[in-house]
């Protein structure tokens, strides 16, 4: 398997994405984190943002939320709260879903509320973010 990365993706949910690719670049907490087949092993938090995978000609994109990587030999594991393709995004359900925290943050400023307000906002962003990309791309 020279030259492939297995991609496992996993969410509170289940298995979100399982296949080999040939390059990964996910969200770090510190910026972009590019990774190859060979990488050396790592650990690592991510943040919200977009995942891109490579496989072949084909590049495709999730939109993940926070959680951690590891990386061990030609396997990449990604645990998060959130991976969804551009194409299971409701813009509309994400657009009021964003507009209702965004709302109720107004009103709770601070405290774990608050927290899971600000991360609902992020996760929302991102996802409108990849859906309004891929819909320019097209």
């Amino acid at each position: 398997m020279a030259g492939k990365l297995r991609l496992v993706v996993v969410t509170p949910e289940g298995k979100t994405f399982d296949s080999d690719v040939e390059q990964v670049v996910m969200p770090g907490v510190e910026g972009q984190l590019g990774i190859l087949p060979g990488h050396v092993p790592l650990l690592t938090a991510i943040q919200p943002g977009e995942l891109d995978l490579k496989a072949g000609s084909r590049g495709d994109e999730l939109a993940v939320g926070g959680g951690f990587a590891e990386v061990t030999g030609d396997r990449v594991t990604i645990l998060t709260d959130m991976a969804v393709k551009p194409e299971d995004i409701d813009e509309h359900a994400v657009e009021k879903a964003l507009q209702s925290a965004q709302q109720a943050l107004l009103e709770k400023k601070a405290g774990p509320e608050a927290e899971a307000l600000m991360a609902m906002i992020q996760r929302s962003t991102v996802q409108l973010n990849l859906k309004r990309k891929r819909r320019t791309q097209i």
